[in-house]
């Protein structure tokens, strides 16, 4: 089974993930959706968190093997990226939202080699705003991003372009289209949900159910 269908299932079978078409959840952008996401829930569960641990490894050894350095997006991926960083033995940081309002101010916690290879280790990507807010900041310390791993991705157009404006690479465990067919596959959803699902994706601003 591929990786993403994969991950998707685990996903699904701990209610990382929840699907609701009939009855959607409220963002906390105030967006109408029939998905929730939470992938924090894996790092309670010891062999899936290792599942993901590897994963991502994986991915960054296939997909960004220049990396030497690695950082985690707060807060959802403090703890992936810190997993991550471990495993590899590489240097780590992680990028807050906003710097800090007390002490030093940070908004970089963490010390990396000057000039360093940052592969971003993220949990979500929606938008990709806030991603791309932790991207640039870490070239602005000077460190040169190769690339980001993220769990997963709902794969909203306007993630893709504004990704693709930044010159930043994505590569995911999983994705919405994954998880949706792996739902209505395992009867988790009906077979007709899906176009509802779809039509979620292509404008979720204004999508009403």
């Amino acid at each position: 089974m591929e990786i993403q269908n994969a991950f998707a299932e685990k996903l699904l079978a701990v209610k990382a993930i929840k699907l609701q078409p009939n009855d959607p959840f409220t963002w906390a952008s105030g967006w109408k959706s029939p998905i929730y996401t939470d992938n924090r829930k894996t790092l309670a569960y010891p062999a899936l968190r290792s599942f993901v641990k590897q994963e991502l490894v994986h991915l960054v050894h296939t997909e960004f093997p220049e990396a030497d350095a690695v950082a985690g997006v707060a807060t959802g991926a403090i703890a992936q990226g810190a997993l991550v960083a471990d495993e590899l033995g590489f240097p780590y940081c992680y990028v807050r939202s906003k710097p800090k309002d007390h002490g030093m101010g940070n908004l970089i916690e963490g010390t990396l080699p000057e000039g360093a290879k940052v592969v971003v280790i993220e949990d979500l990507i929606s938008t990709g705003g806030s991603s791309l807010k932790a991207v640039e900041a870490l070239r602005a310390a000077g460190f040169e991003v190769v690339g980001m791993v993220a769990s997963y991705t709902y794969g909203f157009p306007v993630a893709q372009e504004a990704f693709k404006a930044a010159g930043v690479r994505l590569v995911t465990l999983s994705d919405y289209e994954h998880t949706t067919a792996i739902a209505a596959k395992t009867g988790y959803i009906k077979e007709e949900d899906l176009a509802v699902l779809a039509e979620w994706r292509k404008s979720p601003s204004t999508w009403k159910q």
